[in-house]
């Protein structure tokens, strides 16, 4: 880095790298696979997931109500019974998008045996993998540890249905344990904490396996696991055209191995634009927490919120993180399930102040936008506004919110892997335009 840096190779970069905005129009290029209007380029079919946020009528985007569907499915029917007494539902509902069907109880209950029998990693893993060198994000620990399974895998290179399916499954079971595993290494490294490895316990759910881990006493209630539980469910599956599952289904296409496709997912998932905005709306709302002093003043919340706009708070980019979406425009329903069951796990504790705070944010956010940017795009709280809510009152530590993430959407990867392998059938490779002119070469010795 220090050659580097002496020999000024970076100077330039910018320059270098810089391409003017106005040839984007004038090529009718489809920056981020965006239409002019924020709509996706339609690059593929699939029968995974649906998400639905508007219509398109003579050509106009029209803003409609949010709808998540897995294979079918609406996602509300999907977790539609809210009592704690309820079945665990991330199983089923990665059962689903595997095998595209919902599970009988005899073959959830076979499914759900297939997950626990993977949750055992390799001898001295922990040891050598996680621990060793542990970096400072847990999204490059998962990656590393699902390349390095791929060690252990005698059939790794193998396409087969049976070789797909049954190492879906065992990263579906083993990256919760890889995730608290990895969490524990980093703080014992970084943060003089200790290095708690407790064993799964045999029986347990996802949600449960990952509660269980992470607490030193083992101890959480039922209530937190049905909330993480739904959180898992959310986060299954998002489409195909979301950044980290497009990058599955490009590396599927080169006919690459299972391991190298989902450690690449991660790293797209990792992104500040992608699964890690969590992390920035989590560092939003604590600004906004230590800078309004009365938080159910609404002129108050509102007064900081327009700061935020016009980029004189927060990072100074005018985003208010938590609202808005790609696709969803009047409403998101991963938020809106969010939102009830964190409002059901507040209520009577020291977080329902601040779960109100954030009702008055997702309330007042559109109304600062067009009064202060004059906006007329129809805005809607994402999932981002209460996850990490969610999580803080269950005391999951905020670097494990998007490890948490890729845990659960593994499901979701998986499937759309078998899909690209089945019906893809072709290597994704979309053109760029080149706008260079022809140079003539110049010998070294006359430049």
């Amino acid at each position: 880095m220090e050659e580097t840096s002496r020999i000024g190779l970076y100077n330039d970069f910018g320059r270098i790298n810089a391409i003017d905005p106005a040839l984007y129009e004038h090529f009718d290029v489809k920056r981020g696979l965006r239409n002019a209007d924020g709509t996706g380029v339609v690059a593929g079919i699939t029968n995974i997931s649906n998400v639905h946020g508007y219509l398109i009528s003579d050509g106009e985007k029209i803003p409609d109500e949010g709808r998540l569907s897995y294979r079918g499915y609406d996602i509300y029917d999907l977790l539609g019974d809210e009592s704690n007494a309820h079945r665990f539902n991330y199983e089923e509902v990665a059962y689903l998008l595997l095998m595209g069907e919902l599970p009988t109880q005899s073959q959830l209950e076979t499914f759900v045996a297939a997950i626990d029998e993977q949750r055992p990693l390799p001898d001295g893993f922990t040891a050598s993998m996680i621990m060793k060198d542990t970096p400072t994000d847990i999204m490059n620990i998962l990656a590393r540890s699902i390349l390095i399974l791929y060690a252990t895998d005698p059939q790794a290179e193998d396409r087969s249905p049976e070789h797909e399916i049954a190492t879906a499954i065992s990263l579906i079971s083993r990256l919760p344990r890889i995730a608290v595993l990895s969490w524990y290494a980093q703080q014992a490294r970084f943060n003089n904490g200790s290095m708690i490895m407790h064993r799964f316990i045999p029986g347990e759910s996802t949600a449960e396996t990952f509660l269980s881990m992470l607490r030193p006493d083992r101890v959480y209630t039922p209530e937190e696991a049905r909330m993480l539980d739904i959180m898992f469910c959310l986060h299954a599956e998002h489409g195909g055209g979301n950044n980290s599952t497009f990058t599955a289904r490009v590396l599927s296409s080169a006919d690459t191995d299972p391991y190298s496709t989902y450690a690449a997912a991660i790293g797209s998932l990792k992104g500040y634009r992608h699964g890690g905005a969590n992390h920035k709306v989590v560092a939003m709302q604590n600004e906004i927490k230590n800078n309004v002093a009365d938080w159910d003043n609404e002129d108050e919340v509102a007064a900081y919120l327009t700061k935020i706009v016009n980029k004189q708070a927060f990072d100074k980019s005018g985003l208010i993180y938590g609202m808005g979406h790609a696709v969803y425009t009047k409403s998101d329903p991963r938020a809106t399930i969010c939102k009830r069951f964190a409002e059901r796990l507040a209520k009577g504790t020291e977080f329902e102040a601040e779960f109100k705070l954030l009702e008055s944010i997702e309330r007042l956010s559109p109304e600062v936008f067009v009064r202060e940017k004059g906006s007329k795009k129809t805005l809607c709280a994402n999932i981002d506004m209460y996850s990490g809510f969610v999580y803080s009152m269950m005391g999951i530590p905020d670097d494990l919110y998007t490890p948490l993430f890729a845990c659960a959407r593994m499901a979701g990867w998986s499937a759309h892997r078998f899909e690209e392998i089945v019906s893809g059938k072709r290597i994704i490779r979309p053109a760029y335009k080149t706008t260079f002119q022809h140079r003539d070469f110049v010998p070294i010795e006359q430049r």
